[in-house]
């Protein structure tokens, strides 16, 4: 299956980077984030790519150009330096479309102008390319045909400690924090049946108008996930996601040896040394 990676956005949230690079190419340990993305699809065989350039597309097409494996692979040099032998490929069969989408276009108008690179496809995931999981990626794909739905994406619970009020009149009833809720989001990772460009528009943004005309024909199916999952929309999300990457064996590595095809348990990572009451 295709897998079309939306990477246009500006990430305002991200400031530190979002002035140079895109979101998607904030760096997790040796490799940007978008790297870590498609590593999880292609861990599960979907290694043909489209991805939605906009702000600073150029970036993301020099990182792919000008890539050399040796920098964040182990290798054996010989020769006296004329031979290098990779012990690493970072991505040894991908098939990757860069489309630019537009600048200011939304994930809707950026959808609907890849459509020619998904002609033959009855199903493809797609991903907002700024958020990590382990969730298993078959499980979804299984469900989303099983229900014979046009799309399903992977409900999460918010990261971030907030309260939700509930109240009596004018009065607070309650306050519970919403990790002890059963409020969940939309997690960022899709399935789609081709049909879903029959519920877009133009100028639609893509969870907004066109999820409720599936949901009014009862063709929208949420896949609820505890596991781990995890944005990228502040430096502080970055500094976590770095601190797991520097264990060795982050949680999202499902590519990982050792794995089982499972999940390793999710623990703390080592607090940021400029954050100790993190996180």
């Amino acid at each position: 299956m295709k897998v079309v990676l939306f990477c246009g956005g500006q990430g305002m949230r991200l400031r530190e980077y979002s002035s140079r690079i895109p979101k998607p190419m904030a760096p997790i340990g040796n490799r940007p984030l978008l790297w870590h993305v498609m590593k999880y699809y292609a861990h599960f065989g979907h290694t043909d790519f489209v991805l939605c350039l906009g702000y600073r597309g150029d970036a993301i097409k020099e990182y792919f150009l000008n890539h050399n494996d040796a920098l964040s692979n182990d290798f054996v040099l010989s020769d006296g330096g004329k031979t290098v032998e990779l012990l690493g490929n970072d991505a040894p069969d991908w098939r990757i479309t860069f489309v630019d989408t537009g600048l200011r276009a939304n994930i809707g108008e950026r959808l609907r102008a890849v459509r020619p690179h998904l002609e033959g496809e009855e199903w493809f995931l797609a991903n907002y390319a700024d958020t990590l999981t382990d969730a298993p990626l078959p499980a979804l794909v299984e469900r989303a045909r099983a229900e014979d739905a046009t799309a399903l994406f992977l409900a999460v619970r918010p990261t971030y400690p907030f309260h939700i009020v509930t109240f009596d009149g004018p009065r607070v009833a309650g306050l519970t924090n919403v990790r002890d809720s059963d409020l969940r989001i939309n997690g960022g990772y899709f399935v789609f049946r081709r049909d879903i460009f029959e519920y877009l528009e133009s100028g639609d943004e893509l969870v907004e108008e066109p999820f409720r005309r599936l949901v009014d024909r009862g063709r929208l199916v949420a896949e609820v996930y505890d596991g781990f999952w995890a944005p990228l929309d502040t430096l502080k999300d970055r500094q976590m996601l770095e601190a797991y990457a520097e264990t060795g064996r982050p949680p999202w590595a499902v590519w990982l040896e050792g794995r089982d095809g499972g999940s390793w348990p999710v623990e703390d990572p080592p607090a940021p040394d400029d954050d100790p009451q993190w996180p």
